[in-house]
């Protein structure tokens, strides 16, 4: 294809994903399940993204604490998000909105484009208190905080068919990031292509038929996150297709001392746990409750998921004598508390309780109990442990570095020598001051993965340290390259140009990163140091 050819193509996609016409990937579907086409386009999963303008919730925030003004508004240009801060009139602007994420049953939240890299709002609408708040570990800040990057990752579980970013930057992508906005078809049931030309002969998908293992995996996979979620080594979540097993992609792990209600998705955990669960094994699933392809309106969830319960509980004294004057079950045995993790959010507690007083909980995030247990991965190596240690490291809930750099070590003696495993050392080493080992490590990540954001970058610190700036600057500008939104990364490299008396490409290098992140104050008065900074940035 011409390249006149591919800016028309693109603007066509772009253009079905502002009409809301994405949605038309499943169309297909309708002309032989037209009740359930129907009633599952009024469901959270088939509206938990689309175009901003398609679920444009207006309002602004006052953030005490920063004193920036954000607001969400549209005009005849379209959705917009503006933010204003009043203590520094340099730090105002406005990004045109692409894409809302959430159905609005517990949120919403919006993302933005700019130059490629496509990044989320620090603020979101929270239907608890129908208005909007500060993203999750947001609140306490002084100031708008820096770009945010939307990760493929986390848009699988709203968008469908979602792309992989450009190599060697976590949210930059040459074209659409995504295929369809929402939950298609396709991601419950698999690819149906041969299904509809055999006009129906060729099966899909049926979770309701597949082993337990990969029936509930297409659940698992966005339902569940646990307190760390390791990918596997050489592969990656994007390649997930039902019918396969999640745990071939993720392995997940759960600090065994906290209570997963204070934690945000976390229904699986809790049912799994749960009396109706243990007893019937794996007879039972999230299905046995929920139909995928419907939600039930307000006015008749209570029969709906009394009618659930009756299923199993069908002896005279649930049906006529418990409790005649309530028949919503869920009021006293799974009752709504809120996560600890995120703000403005009651999630159903789906340790289904058969003794409707709340137990006492065995923990909370932040304790310095640490033992992390592998849950519904089977497949969990010594790697993936090792892995789980360091990411609750590097999120600042667990301390001992020293520790889990042995660990890291022992797995990678022992054969586990992915990239991950790579970063991960050559990470931990220069932060327990094994300069020699990180740099060996990072240039074999880098020889592999050859457009590495971590190799590059810290690769980059190691040759400016020893004195050999112009190729410490091609390594920092080779990261920059591509990730012109992290602004931290733009100050390493300024440093650096600093150092290498290269005083007009630090300012234009801070001058770039501040397009992307205007929020920081002290970067728009950037200036060179006078004292050797190298040996201070990391």
């Amino acid at each position: 294809m011409s390249g006149f050819g591919q800016v028309l193509l693109a603007i066509f996609l772009i253009g079905r994903v502002c009409l809301g016409q994405v949605k038309s990937a499943d169309a297909r579907c309708e002309a032989c399940h037209k009740t359930i086409y129907q009633q599952y386009l009024t469901t959270p999963m088939a509206n938990a993204s689309g175009a901003a303008a398609e679920h444009l919730l207006t309002g602004q925030l006052v953030h005490k604490r920063s004193g920036v003004r954000y607001a969400i508004s549209q005009d005849a240009d379209g959705a917009k998000f503006s933010f204003e801060d009043t203590r520094d009139g340099r730090i105002r602007g406005t990004r045109p909105l692409a894409y809302f994420l959430g159905s609005g049953r517990l949120g919403v939240t919006y993302l933005y484009r700019q130059e490629g890299y496509l990044m989320e709002t620090p603020i979101a609408w929270y239907s608890a208190s129908g208005g909007y708040d500060m993203k999750p570990g947001f609140g306490d800040l002084t100031q708008m905080p820096d770009a945010i990057p939307m990760e493929a990752t986390c848009l699988r579980c709203h968008m469908s068919g979602v792309q992989a970013p450009q190599s060697g930057t976590p949210n930059r992508y040459v074209g659409l990031p995504f295929e369809q906005t929402g939950i298609t078809c396709e991601s419950c049931h698999g690819d149906t292509s041969a299904h509809v030309r055999s006009e129906g002969k060729a099966a899909v998908v049926n979770p309701g038929k597949l082993d337990a293992e990969t029936r509930d995996a297409v659940c698992i996979s966005c339902h569940l996150e646990g307190d760390v979620t390791v990918k596997r080594a050489g592969r990656s979540v994007l390649q997930y297709r039902p019918g396969q097993r999640i745990s071939d992609y993720l392995s997940y792990f759960v600090i065994a001392s906290n209570d997963p209600l204070r934690r945000g998705v976390s229904e699986v955990e809790q049912f799994s746990v749960s009396g109706c669960k243990r007893a019937s094994g794996d007879r039972m699933s999230c299905m046995s409750c929920h139909d995928p392809h419907r939600s039930p309106a307000p006015a008749e969830k209570v029969v709906f998921y009394r009618t659930k319960c009756l299923t199993c509980h069908a002896e005279p004294m649930f049906t006529r004598t418990h409790h005649p004057e309530q028949a919503d079950c869920t009021t006293c045995h799974m009752p709504k508390g809120t996560a600890q993790d995120i703000p403005h959010v009651a999630w159903t507690d789906h340790q289904i309780l058969r003794n409707p007083v709340q137990p006492a909980t065995t923990g909370v995030r932040g304790e310095q109990e640490t033992a992390l247990t592998p849950i519904f991965s089977p497949q969990a190596n010594e790697r993936d442990a090792a892995m789980a240690k360091y990411l609750l490291l590097m999120s600042g809930r667990s301390q001992d570095r020293a520790e889990v750099l042995e660990v890291l070590r022992r797995a990678y003696a022992n054969g586990a020598h992915d990239t991950a495993m790579l970063e991960a050392l050559g990470v931990l080493n220069a932060l327990n001051g094994h300069a020699a080992e990180s740099e060996a490590r990072l240039r074999t990540l880098l020889s592999e993965e050859p457009m590495n954001l971590t190799a590059l970058s810290d690769l980059g610190l190691f040759l400016a340290r020893e004195g050999h700036l112009e190729a410490a600057i091609t390594s920092l500008k080779d990261a920059f390259s591509r990730n012109e939104d992290d602004i931290q990364l733009a100050r390493t490299l300024a440093v650096v140009q600093c150092a290498a008396d290269a005083t007009a490409a630090a300012q234009k290098t801070m001058g770039r990163a501040l397009t992307f992140s205007p929020g920081r104050r002290q970067a728009w008065d950037f200036k060179c140091p006078s004292d050797d900074s190298v040996s201070q940035t990391r």
